[in-house]
């Protein structure tokens, strides 16, 4: 079955959550202590889907995903430039949380917002049917994205990563950490990651890319 790409519908769903204020107005807990700026980048024609926990201080001024270290990090492990990555009909970014959650008395992030993927993630995941691989970075997309088959820990989630990308039917979840550098410890840690994951991250992110539409030649 073809997925017909539903361009206007991609559109209206990405501006309904540039106005969502859930966190500030009906918070489930304390109320998002700044302004809400939800930051997605959603497609009709994607066939990777980035699904990360949610977006830093620094993305959350400039309004763009992955714009720090962290997706330095992130697109190396895909093997993919910035141009591929910020490429609407390439990749698709949609955090568990879509705005900045703050941070915690000791200056690192606070987790995502609790109110936003029961909100919006299965409406996300309806208006891409044609994502063909998901980058499950961080244990709350894990979580949703595998449910049962999600492990009890992060860890031992991404230690499945060839159980988990190789289950049959699609799209593919490939389980990741996330690309912090404050997670360098984990990765010395765990050197299986990017001497045996990494690699074959790279070749289904290439395969997955394989199945974006071509870009128009230019003159036409």
């Amino acid at each position: 079955m073809t997925n017909v790409p539903d361009h206007d519908a991609v559109a209206a769903l990405e501006a309904e959550i540039a106005l969502c204020r859930i966190c500030r107005d009906a918070p489930r807990g304390r109320a998002l202590p700044h302004e809400p700026r939800p930051v997605t980048r959603l497609s009709a024609t994607a066939p990777i889907l980035v699904a990360g926990q949610a977006p830093g201080v620094r993305v959350h001024a400039s309004g763009l995903p992955f714009t720090d270290p962290s997706g330095d990090r992130l697109r190396a492990w895909m093997g993919v430039d910035a141009e591929t990555f910020y490429d609407r009909s390439k990749v698709a970014v949609a955090a568990m949380g879509f705005c900045f959650p703050g941070h915690d008395a000791e200056g690192g992030d606070l987790p995502a917002r609790r109110e936003c993927a029961p909100a919006w993630r299965a409406r996300v995941m309806a208006v891409m049917p044609q994502v063909r691989l998901i980058l499950a970075v961080g244990r709350p997309a894990q979580l949703w994205h595998l449910g049962s088959e999600a492990g009890p820990s992060l860890t031992e989630t991404v230690a499945r990563w060839r159980a988990i990308a190789e289950r049959p039917g699609m799209p593919m979840v490939f389980p990741l950490p996330h690309p912090s550098w404050r997670n360098s410890a984990w990765l010395k840690r765990h050197s299986w990651f990017e001497a045996e994951a990494i690699p074959r991250l790279r070749a289904e992110v290439a395969r997955a890319l394989a199945h974006a539409p071509e870009a128009p030649a230019i003159g036409n």
